[in-house]
This record gives structure tokens, sequence and C-alpha cells, in this order.
């Protein structure tokens, strides 16, 4: 194995293996990464997922997990750009006053 050149970036939760089932979880998890984005890669619709967290994660932590994703517009891309949206409308307008 060839020793790189660039310095390793060590994270606490390393991205797993797309093809395993660790990886849904992990996404789901993921702030950035929208439920439109693991269908795309898996082709699990939300459903699938929450019910895929519900099996793995501890009670509590589903309870957590699933609150934290309802609340944010992150994990749906379409609440996300119309959460974006009205940010910028209210930074423009903040800017004439």
């Amino acid at each position: 194995m060839k020793k790189s050149h660039r310095p390793q970036t060590r994270v606490k939760n390393p991205e797993p293996n797309p093809m395993s089932p660790d990886w849904v979880v992990w996404a789901a998890w993921a702030d950035r990464i929208t439920f439109e984005d693991i269908k795309k890669k898996t082709g699990k619709t939300e459903n699938e997922v929450i019910k895929i967290m519900r099996k793995t994660l501890k009670p509590s932590s589903f309870r957590l997990w699933r609150k934290r994703a309802k609340n944010q517009s992150i994990k749906h891309r379409k609440k996300f750009e119309i959460s974006r949206k009205e940010i910028r409308r209210k930074i423009k307008k903040s800017d004439y006053i």
C-alpha cells in the first residue's frame, strides 16, 4: 500500500460503505443529507428509512432522531429551499431599512 502525502482527516463518524444498511442510518443522522438524496443513492423512500431507523435504533434514540428529522427543514429538499428563500427575503428587506 502506497503512503499518501496528504494528511488523513479523521472524523468521528466516517461514512460507511454505501451498499451496507449502516449507510442508511448514517445518512439519516447526517444533517445535510436529504431523504431525496438517500432515495437517489439507495432507492429507499422516506417511510422505508423511518422503518429502518425504528428497527435499528433504541426507542429513545429513534424518538430523538424523529424529532430532529421532523423539525429540520434540511431533511426535505423542498422545505429547505423554501426556508432559504424566506431568509433571503428577510435579508433583502433589512438592507433597505
